[in-house]
């Protein structure tokens, strides 16, 4: 359990550090470092950093948001048939970056396996 609450913590830490300087992908590199240094198992190897990076873009994007009333959030949810719902496009927008950190998370769980076999 310990193990699950630090690598949340130490995703969300680094991935916030790297987006200051790297595009949107940066989210990923936070996922396979975590992954790498941080072991977890079974389902949690995914969902730990798919939380983490969800809640990460999601409370990123409502504080952006909130600063200008959500109008452009309001603009893109209608463009993308939500409804002119912005909440939902924030919802939206963390599951896309949570199923990208938490697939390169599994994919950096097995490279560890590949290279500890060596």
């Amino acid at each position: 359990m310990k193990k699950n609450i630090f690598n949340f913590i130490a995703t969300i830490v680094l991935a916030s550090a790297l987006s200051y300087v790297l595009p949107w992908w940066s989210i990923m590199t936070a996922a396979l470092a975590t992954s790498l240094f941080i072991p977890l198992k079974k389902a949690a190897v995914f969902f730990v950093p798919f939380l983490a990076i969800t809640f990460f873009w999601a409370s990123y994007c409502f504080i952006v948001s909130s600063a200008n009333d959500f109008t452009l959030a309001k603009r893109i949810s209608t463009l993308l048939e939500l409804g002119g719902n912005p909440y939902l496009l924030i919802l939206v927008t963390g599951l896309v970056g949570g199923l990208a950190a938490g697939i390169t998370a599994v994919f950096g769980k097995q490279l560890a396996l590949t290279l500890n076999k060596k």
